[in-house]
């Protein structure tokens, strides 16, 4: 096996580049649905909870974007190597890799997967509980800025050959060929 490209979206982008654009993707994300939802349902009628729920919400939402890039692992049985330590003495952060190698469409899929269990479900619970949409899209907005390096290493690897196979390692991603 030849190593055809290593994909590290830290190094080649810049973490400082990457959260200024998560946070303005999250943002612009946020108008461009609250907009349109807001024609459709024409309703001033927020329940509100106040602001702890939603802020356990927005701190617990990385955790659950994290463990949902496990769930295609484990439903194509790979395993996976899970280590956590805690962030503030509070928080939990999760750093997840592959004991084995993965091909090209379950990598993809494995990165993809908290648009496809978070960000589709946000938006069809918004349109159907008109009295909570602010704050179903508010989750949904966190997790399209949570998601943007999801989606840079998505597009590495759709340009990968056909026949690859990735590997996770600490720094990010090796993409091999025969």
């Amino acid at each position: 096996m030849n190593c055809w490209k290593t994909v590290n979206v830290n190094r080649e982008v810049g973490i400082n580049r990457i959260y200024l654009i998560s946070l303005l993707l999250g943002l612009l994300s946020f108008i461009f649905l609250y907009i349109p939802f807001s024609i459709i349902h024409q309703s001033n009628n927020f329940k509100d909870h106040g602001i702890f729920p939603l802020l356990i919400g927005l701190a617990l939402l990385p955790l659950v974007h994290k463990l949902t890039h496990i769930l295609p692992l484990i439903l194509t049985n790979k395993k996976v190597k899970i280590k956590w330590r805690l962030k503030s003495k509070f928080f939990p952060v999760f750093f997840l890799s592959t004991k084995t190698k993965m091909s090209k469409q379950t990598s993809i899929f494995t990165l993809l997967a908290p648009t496809l269990f978070l960000t589709i479900p946000g938006l069809i619970s918004s349109y159907l509980f008109v009295d909570y949409f602010a704050y179903f899209l508010i989750f949904t907005a966190v997790n399209i800025g949570l998601s943007f390096t999801d989606f840079i290493y998505a597009s590495k690897f759709l340009s990968a050959p056909r026949k690859c196979i990735v590997e996770n390692d600490d720094d990010g991603y090796d993409i091999l060929v025969h």
